[in-house]
């Protein structure tokens, strides 16, 4: 009954006039960006972080809600009318989607990726609405050790579940992490990793490393592989379903939420991999199995749901224990770092107008974006004519203008020059982004969690397993290590019977 009084307040803060405003600009921008091929929810969020610098903390986290849910449509979008995903959780929806428009049913795709987004929103914030301060009420009690764990946890599911190779998420994350090491020494005040530089002696800025890794390197990979011609969209009619379309997608509508928010709330989620599942959960189900593979509207509205689900996940863990589990999740931590605020466990208590404005204007980003979406189709489809060329070199302007925003500093323009090479050659090694900002944003707190623990026990190892609920964490870490090990000698005992 609290958290419903609580939400009431929070839709009194978010349905007043400027806090619509900015989740109806979140909602469009989002979709804008996220419709152009290869660039997604986080390339989206950390393209226009240094734009909310001006705004007050609630009114932009408002906007970048609305950015995060329009951009993942938005992905969607390109990756149903040319096969070309805006990022890695809508290249299901191209499975299914993309022989649907080819067949001239491009708009009754759009509208199941739509309502699904909109139906698996929904679902997603209340189940985080229930869930939020009781993770949050227990996450009190929970010490340096359990805090370090936890993000040990995070490291280790985020390199597992990654990339090609566990080897690749590895380097990814050493690289992040090192990054993190830029600075002063926070209890000795040693430089790190400064090579002289003064302005290096405060860190490199998290919002540099994030444009620099995503858009910076992003657009140099396209413009190293470019091709001049561009394009040609579909065409796309007036979207609506059918009774037999509907009969077809509101079971799938209302399973992906529950297959896509457990795996957003828990570390290394995302909705990459609960997107897979629902789309096999769905292909299982169907009774017109035959169509899968040839555009099977049932393969759209399922994994689009729990995308969607997935996004509403990703905030439970970024706001009660202040781990981010998408890279989305890890701009928007970065975010909360910038205006001195620190999601976790007393978040709820300390700000309590922005972080239920915040998830009530969830609420509202949802009707705004089935509103804004459904008719506004075809003219996402004709910004996919933009040339790459000219596309790709608004994004390195606006990249370098953001990121000289942050601090005012020429050097900041070479830093986020070097990150985007790095980011370059980490594409081009198939090594995967994600890590190096998880890297980046919980370096530095888990080092500062491991020596507090370490503190507290006089220096020994054992203070960090001296808890029920680090041993329990450590054990998960352990069967994550050993799944492929046990994986694969239990398909050696099913082949040897």
């Amino acid at each position: 009954m609290e958290s419903l009084n609580s939400l009431l307040d929070g839709f009194g803060t978010a349905l007043t006039p400027v806090n619509l405003l900015w989740a109806a600009v979140g909602v469009l921008l989002g979709t804008a960006i996220g419709v152009l091929p290869g660039i997604g929810p986080a390339m989206a969020v950390a393209l226009l972080l240094p734009v909310t610098y001006g705004l007050e903390p609630t009114g932009a986290f408002i906007m970048f809600a609305g950015i995060y849910y329009g951009a993942m449509f938005g992905g969607s979008t390109t990756s149903i009318l040319l096969n070309t995903p805006g990022e890695s959780a809508a290249v299901v929806a191209a499975m299914e989607g993309h022989p649907m428009a080819r067949a001239g049913r491009g708009a009754q795709a759009l509208a199941a990726a739509a309502i699904g987004h909109f139906a698996g929103g929904m679902i997603g914030t209340m189940l985080l609405v229930v869930l939020a301060p009781t993770v949050a009420a227990l996450a009190v009690d929970i010490g340096a050790p359990d805090y370090f764990a936890l993000m040990v946890l995070a490291f280790i599911a985020v390199t597992s579940v990654l990339g090609s190779s566990r080897i690749r998420g590895v380097a990814s994350l050493l690289v992040g992490l090192t990054i993190g090491l830029v600075g002063l020494d926070q209890l000795t005040g040693q430089q790190r990793l400064t090579f002289g530089s003064l302005q290096l002696a405060d860190g490199i800025d998290v919002v540099i490393v994030a444009v620099g890794l995503f858009a910076i390197g992003e657009a140099l990979w396209v413009a190293a592989h470019l091709r001049r011609t561009a394009g040609r969209p579909v065409p796309v009619g007036r979207p609506w379903l059918g009774r037999e379309d509907v009969r077809r997608t509101w079971k799938p509508w209302l399973r992906g939420p529950f297959i896509g928010f457990p795996f957003g709330a828990i570390p290394a989620g995302g909705a990459e991999i609960p997107t897979f599942l629902s789309y096999v959960t769905e292909k299982r189900l169907s009774k017109h199995r035959e169509q899968f593979g040839k555009g099977a509207i049932e393969g759209v509205a399922g994994p689009e749901s729990a995308a969607s689900a997935s996004a509403a996940g990703t905030l439970v863990s970024m706001l009660t224990l202040g781990l981010p589990t998408t890279a989305v999740a890890a701009v928007m931590l970065a975010a909360f770092q910038q205006y001195g605020i620190q999601p976790g466990p007393l978040l709820f208590e300390r700000e309590p107008e922005l972080v239920w404005g915040l998830i009530a204007s969830l609420f509202v980003g949802m009707v705004l974006l089935l509103a804004l979406n459904l008719p506004l189709a075809p003219v996402w489809a004709k910004l996919l004519r933009i040339p790459r060329p000219y596309l790709y070199a608004g994004i390195l302007f606006f990249a370098a203008v953001g990121a000289y925003a942050v601090g005012g500093e020429a050097l900041d323009l070479v830093v986020l020059l070097v990150v985007g090479l790095l980011g370059l050659g980490m594409r081009r090694y198939g090594l995967p982004v994600l890590p190096a900002v998880i890297g980046v944003i919980l370096g530095p707190a888990a080092e500062q969690q491991l020596r507090r623990a370490l503190q507290i026990s006089d220096g020994s190892v054992t203070g960090l397993v001296n808890t029920p609920f680090s041993v329990t964490v450590y054990a998960v870490v352990l069967l994550l290590l050993l799944w492929p090990l046990l994986r694969k000698a239990l398909g050696r005992g099913r082949t040897d019977a």
